[in-house]
């Protein structure tokens, strides 16, 4: 699959770049391992940290309230029950870990298949190797208007990090960096658009 080449002013630069079949072009996207993928990468970020306090654990008196018969209603124990306003929860949430493992062959393919959506739907750009002199917004910004998608979700690939172009992409709120060696699958579906720098073409091509 050849792809055209723009420069950071918009501009076609006559060249094309050969994207891999084998990752943006597969014959069969899994829509199944892209949900497992997903799933993995949002469960692996859940911190598990929440918790309620249990009948042991409630501040109150242990006396028992009332006596075990003749009072004309249930049996009650101690202030801290669960069916007591301010009591315990009964099997309430404690700390776990959510995360969870996933074959690499089934995260490659996953990436794979969210590559060729965005390549099948027309919302991969490439754009040849830039640098930015300075941190600055304001260029970031006018580099997503001349390729018309300043108004969409944006993923901007790059070969290498780049503090300059990190910094300048960071307070806009539609536009996010990664690189190509971290690229994964949440990454690539949370995004309406992908901004290839060309130097990353090859780290893609050879994902696997």
């Amino acid at each position: 699959m050849e792809v055209a080449v723009y420069n950071i002013k918009g501009e076609d630069t006559g060249r094309k770049v050969v994207l891999n079949d084998a990752v943006f072009a597969i014959e069969q996207p899994n829509e199944h391992v892209v949900y497992l993928d997903v799933k993995q990468y949002l469960a692996n970020h859940r911190q598990g940290t929440h918790k309620s306090k249990e009948r042991s654990e409630v501040q109150g008196s242990t006396r028992k309230l009332g006596r075990q018969k003749g009072g004309g209603g249930a049996r009650h124990g101690d202030i801290n029950s669960p069916l007591l306003n301010g009591g315990g929860r009964v099997f309430g949430p404690r700390p776990r870990n959510y995360s969870f493992k996933l074959n690499k062959k089934v995260k490659a393919l996953a990436r794979r298949s969210a590559l060729t959506s965005k390549a099948a739907n027309g919302q991969i750009i490439v754009v040849e190797n830039f640098t930015l002199e300075a941190p600055k917004t304001k260029d970031m910004l006018n580099i997503l208007n001349n390729l018309k998608i300043s108004d969409k979700k944006v993923l901007l690939v790059l070969p290498s990090p780049d503090n300059n172009v990190i910094l300048s992409a960071r307070n806009l709120p539609l536009a996010s960096v990664i690189t190509a060696a971290d690229i994964n699958t949440y990454r690539i579906l949370d995004n309406k658009m992908m901004v290839i720098v060309e130097g990353s073409v090859d780290v893609l091509n050879n994902l696997k």
